[in-house]
């Protein structure tokens, strides 16, 4: 299928069902961890353990798999924070696919390191003053690569959705809440339709809440100007999408933003009472709970979507 075709096909279940089935071929499950929140039992899905530190290899190796033969040999360009860019650098390296990544200059060091070490090709851009879904279609353009965008694509949502299909294989059962740090939305569209009757809560860091807004108003709202910094360099999405957002309004999904000294304390409470390192986006699902701006609610997950931190942002987000 092309790139045009792509654009009008939605997400659904059975690309979900056939990631999971991928991914599931590849790699082993990633851990759903046991804790308790006021008594409440909460398990959450450590997606911070896969072989890049984040979820986002799951929609790239779906992606990419299903790339003819054609688009494989003219390789791959995606536009990434740093997360998408290695997962389509990890994808691409297995595959034997080219690929060039646009990452901003201000990307985590960490990120962009890693991306380079699975051999992709790296283009930086400011993420202020230029626009880097503008750059990819000018090389795509070029060479004629296929872009592989980060959540407007009905395959990277069903393949971000392959680690809600697993955790409920682990689990024996459906949560009846799942809650999810959100940035374009593609891992919360796509855990939304790996369980169609769980109630799905977004959480993205203040001022950058777009999600949260665009759900609550109906229509999608962008971030506003000037919006404030944040550490969770993971989920500054400007725009969402209509793929994402037609998913998550459809199934009613519900949004909080969080605050920096929340994400920190997440972050702490991953690190003392999990076992895990997590990157601040990494940790705002677990902010949402731990700050009670969302309630457990039954059988509640918490996705845990990526590790990837400096040394330094993490000691300073979680010190006392």
């Amino acid at each position: 299928m092309s790139v045009a075709e792509s654009s009008i096909r939605n997400p659904g279940f059975p690309g979900v069902l056939r990631a999971y089935e991928k991914v599931s071929a590849i790699l082993p499950p990633t851990p759903v961890k046991l804790f308790e929140i006021n008594g409440a039992q909460v398990w959450a899905k450590a997606d911070s353990l896969l072989p890049i530190g984040a979820f986002k290899l799951r929609g790239a190796w779906h992606r990419l798999t299903d790339l003819s033969e054609a688009e494989r040999a003219r390789g791959v360009v995606a536009f990434s924070s740093g997360n998408h860019a290695q997962g389509v650098a990890w994808a691409a390296a297995r595959l034997g696919i080219a690929a060039t990544i646009v990452i901003p200059r201000d990307a985590p060091p960490i990120k962009v390191e890693a991306t380079r070490s699975w051999g992709a090709e790296i283009i930086f851009y400011d993420r202020a003053t230029e626009d880097r879904a503008e750059i990819a279609a000018q090389i795509a353009s070029k060479s004629g690569a296929t872009v592989v965008p980060s959540f407007d694509d009905p395959w990277i949502i069903e393949g971000q959705g392959s680690a809600g299909l697993e955790a409920i294989n682990q689990l024996g059962f459906e949560p009846d809440l799942i809650v999810t740090p959100c940035g374009g939305g593609g891992l919360a569209a796509g855990l939304a339709l790996s369980a169609p009757h769980a109630q799905i809560a977004i959480s993205e860091p203040e001022g950058w809440d777009d999600m949260k807004r665009s759900l609550e108003g109906g229509v999608i709202v962008p971030v506003g100007p000037n919006p404030p910094s944040t550490s969770c360099d993971a989920l500054q999405t400007l725009r969402v999408s209509p793929l994402t957002f037609g998913v998550l309004r459809s199934r009613r999904a519900k949004g909080v933003a969080v605050s920096e000294r929340e994400i920190g304390m997440a972050m702490r409470f991953a690190h003392d009472t999990l076992g895990l390192t997590l990157e601040p986006g990494g940790a705002a699902g677990l902010a949402a709970l731990l700050s009670e701006k969302v309630l457990p609610a039954g059988r509640t997950l918490v996705m845990l979507s990526g590790g990837n931190v400096e040394p330094a942002v993490f000691a300073e987000m979680t010190k006392g």
